[in-house]
Parts: structure tokens; sequence; C-alpha cells
């Protein structure tokens, strides 16, 4: 390995580095609470070093934003390949649900965090707007295949997308308090098989 790429990994591995520690203290402590300085000393090096590479901490959550939705939209991808469009959607429910339970902080700090979005507001959010155009494309295609009646895609696409991820919050949340704990699983799933049947037979 040449000089260059060896320093490439190297700087690579530091941003990493800041933001996996940026990660644990927001969502251990909140993100208003937490400045940079604590961001370093978390990871024993100067707030300076860190200024090498984040502005400012409203940058290290985008980019942690950033991070949650390449491998979301990793897990995403391989679905396209299906050819029945309804059977693509399902299957994206299911890996949504199964990426929250797998990534649990990570999910916390994408959707469920309360931290400003300044910076989504500013930057070009390829990856979170890759995510849900992957949804929407799927939607597009239920209607055009004649499983879904005509509406405008954006909205339903938003609907499903919130009605996927209100239960799998509560879930995570433990918010499910009301069932016994060995049956929240298999409720959360009976209910996702129920959602689906309901939008294949009221859209």
């Amino acid at each position: 390995m040449g000089i260059v790429e060896r320093k490439e990994r190297e700087r690579e591995e530091m941003r990493q580095l800041i933001l996996d520690g940026a990660q644990k203290l927001f969502l251990a402590n909140g993100f208003e609470k937490v400045s940079i300085r604590n961001i370093a000393d978390a990871i024993e090096y100067s707030p300076a070093t860190i200024y090498l590479y984040f502005k400012d901490k409203n940058q290290l959550l985008f980019a942690l934003h950033q991070r949650g939705f390449v491998k979301m939209v990793g897990e995403f991808l391989p679905l396209q390949l299906l050819a029945d469009p309804f059977e693509k959607l399902v299957e994206m429910g299911r890996s949504y649900i199964r990426f929250a339970v797998e990534n649990p902080e990570l999910f916390d700090l994408m959707f469920i965090m309360n931290a400003p979005m300044d910076t989504l507001d500013k930057e070009d959010w390829v990856e979170g707007d890759q995510a849900f155009g992957l949804l929407t494309r799927v939607v597009q295609e239920c209607m055009d295949a004649g499983i879904f009646q005509k509406h405008d895609v954006q909205s339903t696409a938003m609907m499903i997308w919130s009605g996927i991820h209100g239960y799998t919050a509560l879930f995570l949340r433990k918010r499910l308090g009301m069932f016994p704990e060995c049956d929240r699983e298999l409720i959360m799933d009976e209910a996702f098989n129920l959602f689906c049947e309901t939008l294949r037979r009221g859209l």
C-alpha cells in the first residue's frame, strides 16, 4: 500500500472513530447537550482534530444520517430485482423492520431522536432521498400494475411508510406493554401482515 492510500485509509478510520463517538454521546445525552469537546474527550483527541473533519456537530449529525441511510438502501437494493411489485413492497417493509430491530440505536438516531434538521435542509441529502425514492418507485409500479388505484404517489408512499414506521417505533420504544413480552414480536409480525393485506385490498 502506497503512502497516499495509507493516509486515505487512516483519514477514513479517524472519520469513523469520530462518528462512532458522536453517535454514542448523541444517543446517551441528547443532541443539544453534546459539544464537540465532549466528543473529543470521548475519543481521546483534541477538538481541533474533529474540526479537521466536520465543521460543527450539525454536520456530524448529517454524516450519521448518511451512514444510516447508506446501510438501509444497501438492504433495499437487492429487493428491486423482484418481479412482482407488491411482493417487492412487502419485502421492503420487512427489510425496514429488520433494519430497525438489528440497528436500534442507529434507527433511533435516524428517525426518533429529537435533533435539529438544519443541515439536512442545506445539504444534498442523496441517501435519504434515495431510500424514499425506492419506496415511491415501487408504489408507482403497484399503481401501474393495477394493484393499487391511482392516487398521488408521494402521499401514498408517505402513508405506507408512516404505517410501518409507527408500529416499528412502538416496538423499539417498548410501548407495547399491554401485550405479554413473549408475544410482542409475533403480534408485530401479524400486524405487518394485516397491514399489507389491507393495502392490497383497499388502495
